[in-house]
């Protein structure tokens, strides 16, 4: 089976979180940024709704 690139629109939303302090960001490849949250879980439900909307 031969090797498949993703669609562009898969491979733009990589998402990651950061911490600066006490504080958690969710951050996108295509240069999406989420709130500073104290939660890593909601800036994580952050992330995922970004992607999930695109």
């Amino acid at each position: 089976m031969p090797h498949q690139e993703p669609p562009d629109d898969i491979r733009a939303h990589i998402t990651t979180t950061t911490e600066r302090g006490s504080f958690a960001m969710a951050r996108c490849s295509c240069g999406w940024a989420g709130p500073a949250r104290r939660s890593r879980d909601r800036a994580r439900t952050d992330a995922a709704a970004h992607t999930s909307t695109g």
